[in-house]
């Protein structure tokens, strides 16, 4: 079995998508959203 430094492992994982719409979500670091800005936006109407 290979270990894998943090960093790579971190890189290896797929883009969060938004659990309203789908979309994939550019986050910022130490972000625990899980809907994008768009989705957010709309829950406050």
């Amino acid at each position: 079995m290979q270990i894998t430094s943090p960093v790579e492992f971190f890189r290896s994982l797929p883009p969060k998508q938004c659990t309203e719409c789908g979309d994939h979500i550019l986050e910022q670091a130490e972000s625990y959203l899980m809907e994008c800005d768009r989705c957010l936006s709309k829950k406050d109407e």
